[in-house]
């Protein structure tokens, strides 16, 4: 079945991307569910964002911070005070914190060990400079803790391609992204270590409006991974949410 627009008309006249979003990650843990073997366990998780500020004024209305730091009581044990001096900065200033679609895979045997992240590529991942950089940092840190990382990325109002960024980050090049790399595409990664010399693995593929989706490997250790049936579970999606 074709991969839709939905960033567009006539999909998102009807359906916003975010359903798909919300849904997917929950269908590839019913699929990943009966493939991962019995140490492992899939785990949908969602992070909006600009819900830390309904969170923060909560949190004001309770009577909770109110932008002073709270007093100190006297008595008990001493402590050493710092005397306060000026700061060398003192600026107001946005810290990316963007919404979050992803699917995490842990390994129950070693205290559920993240071993896996599945990442769907929303808006506000490519939008500005600074929240894709947070993106890019992100998925470099987990591969170089040997977390392997999917990113699907559906999003056809920004031209931007994340997985050429983060080649850039790690200052290498893939042939197949090319030189003008697709603003949609689907790529599993891996960081491995073997004879002491960090490796970085890669299954890119560019992503076409009309078009199946590919499957990818998700690695669960070094030599264990499972098939992450991207277009089974995106027509599992569409059904269930009603997308024509």
């Amino acid at each position: 079945m074709p991969l839709r627009d939905h960033f567009h008309s006539p999909v998102n006249d009807h359906h916003t991307w975010d359903e798909l979003h919300g849904q997917w990650p929950a269908m590839m843990v019913l699929q990943l569910a009966r493939d991962l073997p019995a140490n492992y366990l899939a785990a949908p998780r969602i992070h909006l964002g600009r819900a830390v500020e309904i969170d923060v004024a909560a949190f004001d209305h309770q009577g909770g911070h109110n932008g002073d730091w709270p007093a100190v009581e006297s008595g008990g044990t001493a402590t050493a005070i710092w005397t306060t001096t000026e700061p060398t900065l003192r600026v107001e200033t946005d810290l990316p914190d963007v919404d979050e679609y992803e699917v995490r895979v842990y390994d129950v045997a070693r205290d559920r060990r993240l071993v896996a992240a599945v990442e769907l590529v929303s808006p506000s991942n490519k939008d500005r400079p600074e929240t894709r950089r947070a993106f890019v940092a992100k998925c470099a840190a987990r591969l170089q803790q040997q977390v392997s990382v999917a990113v699907v990325d559906l999003v056809t109002t920004r031209d931007f391609n994340l997985y050429a960024e983060l080649l850039s980050f790690l200052g290498r090049t893939d042939s197949s992204v090319g030189n003008s790399p697709t603003p949609t595409y689907a790529v599993a990664c891996r960081g491995t270590i073997p004879r002491q010399r960090w490796l970085l693995e890669a299954w890119h593929r560019p992503l076409k409006i009309g078009q199946p989706l590919p499957a990818l490997p998700l690695w669960l250790a070094h030599g264990l991974a499972v098939e992450l049936d991207l277009e089974t579970t995106y027509e599992d999606t569409c059904r269930v949410l009603r997308i024509p």
